[in-house]
């Protein structure tokens, strides 16, 4: 890519079919194509000189689907503040959403009214697996239905995925945030673990899937610290100020596994 065009080279080897271009120059230029109308301009006559069997092809697909679509309805225009919402969720996240809020809420009713559990917050017991839930419903194949479609756009990957983790966090973290602030837990108490826990899903998704690494590490939090939390009825240390450098180094790792390992959020296994 040079400038704000892509180009010659790369635009007529890209109609050829080449594979002596780079992988990343591809993606760049697919990327690219969604929103320069000169480039796809450039390419459709590229193709039309560079690989007139192609050319021939779409032509004879074209005069095909020409009369289908002209008798099928139009879909109604999506409107433009829903078409940028759907690049940052799906519709299958929204119900997770809603009971990852329900959760917290109820978890906030449990700080503020006396359940017998001696000093044990559950605002701060949840934080790390809320976020995760969200994460998993974002980046799952049997909850996303164009999953397909989904991991192989351009954009897809990495790119994607921290996209949705973003938009469940930016809902998780207010709602953690007033629970905290109504309970009177420090916010690096909830906020460092909930981060740790969400970068560690990312990592080991890359490995196993994301489904399946958000229900692992929910199970093993459930296992390890919440059953003998409660059964103790006292805060365990991991969730005392004094395992914060602990969350802080997961975090870390959790961010540089991540970004070594972004090529594997692009194949349909991540979806798992």
């Amino acid at each position: 890519m040079s400038g704000e065009h892509a180009s010659t080279r790369i635009i007529d080897g890209y109609a050829r079919g080449d594979t002596d271009l780079a992988t990343d120059e591809v993606w760049a230029l697919e990327a690219h194509l969604e929103a320069c109308r000169v480039c796809r301009d450039r390419l459709s006559a590229a193709v039309t000189a560079q690989a007139p069997a192609v050319a021939a092809l779409v032509d004879t697909v074209w005069s095909d689907l020409a009369p289908q679509l002209a008798a099928t309805a139009a879909m109604p225009r999506q409107r433009r503040w829903s078409a940028r919402l759907s690049r940052w969720l799906t519709p299958t996240m929204v119900p997770w959403l809603t009971m990852v809020m329900s959760v917290a809420l109820l978890a906030l009713l449990l700080d503020l009214v006396d359940t017998g559990t001696g000093d044990v917050s559950f605002v701060l017991l949840l934080a790390p697996v809320l976020p995760v839930l969200g994460v998993a419903a974002s980046w799952s194949r049997g909850m996303d239905p164009a999953y397909e479609l989904t991991a192989s756009v351009p954009r897809a990957g990495l790119y994607l995925v921290l996209r949705r983790t973003a938009s469940v966090l930016a809902v998780v973290i207010p709602a953690l945030l007033a629970g905290g602030w109504a309970t009177g837990v420090m916010a690096a108490q909830w906020l460092l673990p909930c981060l740790a826990f969400t970068s560690a899903t990312l990592a080991l998704g890359g490995v196993v899937g994301v489904t399946r690494a958000a229900v692992g590490l929910v199970a093993v939090w459930a296992t390890v610290i919440v059953a003998p939390t409660l059964a103790a009825s006292r805060t365990t240390i991991a969730l005392q100020t004094a395992g914060l450098p602990v969350w802080g180094l997961i975090l870390a790792l959790g961010i540089g596994v991540v970004f070594a390992r972004r090529g594997a959020y692009s194949v349909l296994g991540a979806h798992r």
